[in-house]
């Protein structure tokens, strides 16, 4: 999984920002999601320093899931909570 980034819908506006990974604080996966609830089965929680560096945006290979689903929730620094289903 490769995370690019991170749209955030902005009450105050109606708007929605797009924000790049250095605004992210850390994102999950749930690498066979049920539809009902997220399990989190990867963790990345980033930082400044260079030992996160192979983490920060591509996750750790794994399997197909049997459900068909993944699911992606991202945390940014501001503790904006998104989270997104993919069919695979």
């Amino acid at each position: 999984m490769k995370l690019n980034g991170v749209d955030v819908y902005e009450p105050s506006s109606g708007d929605v920002r797009n924000d790049e990974t250095d605004t992210i604080a850390c994102w999950f996966i749930d690498t066979d999601y049920n539809g009902e609830s997220f399990f989190v089965r990867h963790a990345y929680f980033l930082g400044a320093q260079a030992s996160w560096a192979s983490l920060y945006d591509t996750s750790r290979p794994f399997e197909r899931p049997k459900s068909g689903r993944i699911a992606v929730k991202v945390i940014n620094h501001l503790g904006d909570e998104v989270m997104k289903v993919f069919r695979m």
